[in-house]
């Protein structure tokens, strides 16, 4: 998918208005200022920034369930996924991110894309994060898929549906998950990227030990 391409999805497929296309030239626009001084992402990627970063995480939106549950988007870093999926989604989102730089960065990017209340930043850890379970789970170059359910399955419940783009490493990341967690797991397209997969994961735990796998 190359800029022309993912403009022309974003706007027919992911019903992006053109006051929110505003928005978003507004945000990266500060995104490409910060990024001299935290180097939030790569710059080589700024000129496939609207395959790349913006449909990239806006199509993840097509894999949540309709009806506006809570969203919590681990690892938020420059705002991929997170502050696009808080751009579209009718419920609440909680953007994730330990590191104190992003996280004012974050904030200032969400009164950049006028966000309101509708997203809440948080700086800490997932592992010591307490809160009410979510209703989806997103992270995006985060950590293996094992990994990623380790730090935040306290935050889910067996509701919970995770939505995580794995690039064209999902089935050899969720073949390695396996072996320590189960649940209901299926691969789905990128519309970015045609051997690109999104991992989606329902009913996931631990297996329990002791007990072989089925």
């Amino acid at each position: 998918m190359d800029e022309q391409e993912a403009t022309r999805w974003l706007a027919e497929q992911a019903d992006v208005s053109r006051e929110t296309f505003d928005r978003i030239d507004r945000f990266i626009a500060l995104l490409r200022e910060e990024n001299d001084r935290q180097n939030l992402v790569s710059g080589a990627t700024f000129d496939q920034i609207w395959s790349r970063h913006i449909a990239d995480s806006i199509q993840l939106l097509r894999h949540a369930r309709s009806g506006g549950g809570s969203w919590l988007d681990l690892g938020s870093g420059a705002g991929f996924p997170g502050l696009m999926i808080a751009l579209l989604h009718p419920g609440p989102v909680t953007l994730l991110e330990q590191r104190r730089l992003r996280v004012a960065f974050l904030e200032k990017a969400a009164a950049t894309l006028d966000l309101g209340k509708r997203v809440r930043i948080v700086c800490a850890n997932a592992r010591r994060f307490e809160t009410s379970p979510f209703a989806v789970i997103s992270a995006r170059a985060v950590a293996p898929l094992a990994d990623i359910f380790a730090m935040a399955a306290h935050l889910a419940t067996n509701d919970t549906r995770w939505v995580l783009p794995k690039g064209r490493n999902a089935k050899s990341e969720l073949d390695a998950a396996r072996t320590s967690w189960q649940g209901v797991f299926r691969l789905e397209p990128s519309v970015t990227d045609p051997e690109a997969r999104i991992v989606i994961a329902e009913q996931v735990r631990p297996h329990n030990k002791g007990k072989r796998r089925a």
